[in-house]
């Protein structure tokens, strides 16, 4: 009888220390490609930092060639509204990137540069510790900062962010989840209000914009971060309209 009591109480430490898997949707029909892996066709972005290299979308600063201000490789395609995106990344840990989306171009006399775009981030970091790690959305341009984490199932309205769920995936599953150094695959669903982030095939983000600044239509670009030399790199990118 001990020993069976023993055995619940283990099945329950070890249950409340994981969180609840969700697997990633089937992908589906109908996904349009939107790099032809080949060169820069449809996209916009600083000549000196974007390029196309082994078939794949590569971003870099150096010490000499240094971005003027955060800048973006800008999708011509047109305004995301309801959609689902798939794409792979990776990058070194000196810096991040971001895949921006229903976002805004911001032009002007004001900006650094001609490549300025504010909005919904999905954070794109070469780091496995929790919360400074790819996939969490972050405001860039905005004042709302880190909205909602990686691991969280969230809604932001009038008085803030508020926790509506269990955590998605703790700290240690996420560490094991994610590939230094290596390519990562990314899922991006937005239906209304509703967001979900997904990576390496597992939902990490669950999230609700009920405040007035939701973002429900914009433009799609990757990041170069200013600051420390870096690189980023992405492929196999599609979308479809949900």
């Amino acid at each position: 009888m001990i020993y069976r009591r023993l055995c619940v109480l283990f099945v329950l430490v070890v249950a409340a220390s994981t969180a609840l898997a969700e697997d990633a949707p089937k992908e589906p029909d109908g996904m349009k490609p939107l790099f032809n892996g080949k060169d820069l066709s449809g996209w916009d972005g600083d000549p000196r930092l974007w390029s196309v290299k082994d078939g794949v979308i590569h971003g870099e600063t150096t010490s000499e060639n240094k971005a003027n201000g955060n800048t973006f490789l800008i999708w011509q395609g047109g305004k995301l509204k309801d959609f689902q995106l798939r794409l792979s990344f990776r990058c070194n840990a000196t810096n991040n990137s971001g895949i921006q989306y229903r976002s805004k171009h911001i032009t002007g006399d004001r900006v650094r540069n001609n490549w300025v775009v504010r909005g919904y981030q999905h954070e794109i970091r070469n780091e496995v510790k929790l919360p400074s790690v790819s996939g969490f959305i972050y405001d860039e341009g905005g004042k709302r900062g880190r909205i909602c984490l990686v691991g969280e199932k969230a809604k932001w309205g009038a008085d803030g962010k508020e926790l509506t769920g269990d955590a998605l995936i703790t700290a240690e599953e996420f560490e094991k989840l994610f590939k230094l150094d290596d390519w990562n695959d990314v899922i991006i669903i937005a239906k209304g209000n509703h967001i979900q982030h997904y990576m390496n095939g597992r939902l990490i983000l669950d999230f609700t914009d009920s405040d007035e600044h939701v973002l429900k239509d914009g433009v799609l670009a990757l990041q170069l971060h200013a600051g420390k030399p870096m690189w980023a790199e992405y492929k196999d990118i599609r979308l479809v309209d949900e």
